[in-house]
C-alpha cells in the first residue's frame, strides 16, 4: 500500500473513531426522555446516563495518554476502540437502569483510551506543517461538528427506530475502525528511557515511566472533581457536599503535581507546561468548551421546551450549524492558519462565537425558527475556525515521547470545560427560571429568561478566552 494512501486511511480511522466518541457524548441528549420512559429512570437517576460517561472519560484521559506513550499509542487506540464498541452493544441491549449506567461508564473508559492517543498518533504521522494543518482540520471537524451531528442522528434514530439504536449505530463504525486500524496505523513500541538495563538495552513500556502513585492520585482527583461538578445542580455551590469533595479533589491533584516534580519517572513530566502555546491553548479551550455548552445544549432545550420541537425536529434544526462548521473546518481553516497564523484565526473564531451567544440572549419566548434562530447559524463558523487553530497550538510543542501526554492533556481540559459548563450554565438557568415561576411568570417566559442568562454567562466566558488567547498566545512566524 502506498505511504500516502496508508496515511490517508489512518487519518480516516482516527477521525472516524473521534467522531464516534463525540457523537456518543451528544447523541444521548435528545433520547433522554425516551430512555427514561422505557427503563423507568427517576429524574435524578437519569442524569447518570450522561454523568457515568463523563466521569470515566474525563478522569482517565491523562492516564491513557501517558500509557499510550509508554506502551504504544496504536495498542492503546485499538484497546480503547474495542472496549467502546463492546460497551455500546451492552448499552443497546440494556433492560435496566443499572446495566445502562454501567455500560455508559465502560464507554467512557474506552473513549478515554482511544481519544487520548489520537492526536498523538496524528502529529507523529503528519510531520510536514501544511500536511499536519490539513490533517488537524479534518480531525477537528469531528469535534466541532460532531456534537451537532449527534443531536441530528439521535433525534432521527429515536423517532424512526428506538433509543437502543443510538448505541447500536456504533457497532459497524467501531468494527470497521478496528479492522482498518490494525493495517494502517503506524506501530510504535512505546517510550524508552535513557537508562540501560543490565543487558545494555534501554527500558521500554511501563518500566520506562510507570508512576503508579501518580496515576492513582490524578485519576482519583479528576474523577472526584468531575463528580463534584456534575452534582452541583443538586447540592449547590456552597453546600458541604460540594465544598468538601471539591477540596479533597484539589488536594489530590495538588499531591499529584508535587509527586511529578520529584518522581524519577513521572507520569506527567512538568516540562510540558513550559510551553506558552500548550498552557494558553488548554486554558482557552477549557473556557471555550464551557461557554459553548450553552449553544449546543441550552439552545436545543429552548427548541424543545419552549418552542415544542420533538427530538427529530430539534436535530434537524441544529443541522445548519453542523454544515457551516464542517465547511469551514474542512474547506478553509488550514489555509487561513497557514496564511495568518493560528492565533489570529483563533481570535477571529472567538469573536464570531461571542457575537452568536450575545444575539442568543435576545431570542424571544415566541421565537420562530426561520427569523430568530436560522439567521444565527452562520456564526457557528467560529467553531470551525477556533478548534483547528486551538488543536494546532495545543500540540505544537509536543515531542515524540510526549505526544500521547499532550493529546491526553488537551482532551482532559476539554472534558473539564464541558463538566464546568454543564454545572454552571444549567444551574444558573434553572435557578433563574425557578425564581420567575415562583413569582408567577409564565413557563415559557421563565424558561427563556433562564436560557438568556446561560447565553450571557457563556458570552462572558468567551470574552475571557479571547483575552487569554490575546495575552498568552504569541504570534508564530510564518
Amino acid at each position: 500500500m502506498p505511504a500516502d494512501t496508508a496515511r490517508a486511511l489512518a487519518l480516516g480511522v482516527l477521525a472516524s473513531g473521534m467522531l464516534m466518541i463525540v457523537l456518543d457524548g451528544s447523541i444521548v441528549t435528545v433520547a433522554m426522555p425516551a430512555i427514561q420512559d422505557d427503563l423507568g429512570f427517576t429524574p435524578a437517576g437519569l442524569s447518570w446516563v450522561v454523568n457515568a460517561y463523563l466521569i470515566a472519560f474525563g478522569s482517565l484521559l491523562l492516564l491513557a495518554g501517558r500509557l499510550g506513550d509508554l506502551l504504544g499509542r496504536k495498542r492503546v487506540f485499538l484497546a480503547g476502540t474495542g472496549v467502546f464498541t463492546a460497551a455500546s452493544l451492552l448499552a443497546g441491549v440494556a433492560a435496566s437502569p443499572a446495566v445502562l449506567i454501567a455500560a455508559r461508564f465502560l464507554q467512557g473508559v474506552g473513549s478515554a483510551m482511544a481519544a487520548a492517543v489520537s492526536l498523538g498518533i496524528l502529529i507523529t504521522l503528519f510531520t510536514e506543517p501544511a500536511e499536519r494543518a490539513r490533517a488537524i482540520a479534518v480531525f477537528s471537524f469531528t469535534g466541532a461538528a460532531g456534537a451537532s451531528i449527534g443531536q441530528v442522528a439521535g433525534g432521527l434514530l429515536t423517532d424512526a427506530l428506538s433509543w437502543h439504536w443510538i448505541f447500536f449505530i456504533n457497532l459497524p463504525i467501531g468494527l470497521a475502525a478496528l479492522a482498518l486500524a490494525v493495517r494502517v496505523l503506524p506501530g510504535d513500541r512505546g517510550t524508552s528511557t535513557g537508562k540501560s538495563t543490565g543487558t545494555g538495552r534501554r527500558t521500554r513500556g511501563l518500566a520506562a515511566g510507570a508512576d503508579v502513585s501518580g496515576a492513582l492520585l490524578i485519576t482519583a482527583g479528576l474523577m472526584l472533581g468531575i463528580y463534584t461538578v456534575v452534582k452541583v445542580e443538586r447540592y449547590g455551590w456552597v453546600s458541604a457536599h460540594t465544598l468538601g469533595l471539591g477540596a479533597l479533589a484539589a488536594a489530590l491533584v495538588g499531591a499529584f503535581v508535587a509527586r511529578q516534580a520529584t518522581a524519577a519517572t513521572p507520569l506527567m513530566p512538568l516540562r510540558i507546561f513550559r510551553s506558552r502555546a500548550v498552557v494558553g491553548a488548554n486554558a482557552v479551550q477549557m473556557l471555550m468548551v464551557a461557554a459553548l455548552f450553552s449553544f449546543q445544549i441550552i439552545l436545543a432545550l429552548h427548541l424543545q421546551r419552549v418552542l415544542g420541537y420533538g427530538a427529530g425536529e430539534t436535530g434537524l434544526a441544529m443541522l445548519p450549524a453542523a454544515i457551516v462548521i464542517g465547511a469551514v473546518s474542512l474547506g478553509v481553516s488550514a489555509r487561513l492558519n497557514a496564511r495568518f497564523g493560528e492565533r489570529n484565526v483563533l481570535l477571529t473564531g472567538l469573536l464570531l462565537l461571542i457575537t452568536l451567544l450575545v444575539l442568543l440572549t435576545r431570542i424571544p419566548a415566541d421565537a420562530t425558527y426561520t427569523t430568530d434562530v436560522l439567521p444565527l447559524m452562520p456564526l457557528a463558523a467560529g467553531f470551525g475556525l477556533a478548534l483547528p487553530a486551538l488543536t494546532s497550538l495545543g500540540m505544537s510543542d509536543a515531542g515524540e515521547d510526549d505526544a500521547g501526554l499532550a493529546s491526553g492533556l488537551f482532551n482532559t481540559t476539554q472534558q473539564i470545560g464541558m463538566a464546568v459548563g454543564v454545572a454552571v450554565l444549567s444551574t444558573l438557568a434553572a435557578s433563574r427560571s425557578e425564581n420567575l415561576l415562583a413569582g408567577g411568570a409564565r413557563e415559557a417566559e421563565a424558561l427563556t429568561s433562564g436560557y438568556h442568562l446561560a447565553f450571557g454567562v457563556g458570552a462572558g466566558l468567551l470574552v475571557t478566552a479571547f483575552v487569554v488567547a490575546y495575552a498568552v498566545l504569541r504570534p508564530r512566524t510564518r
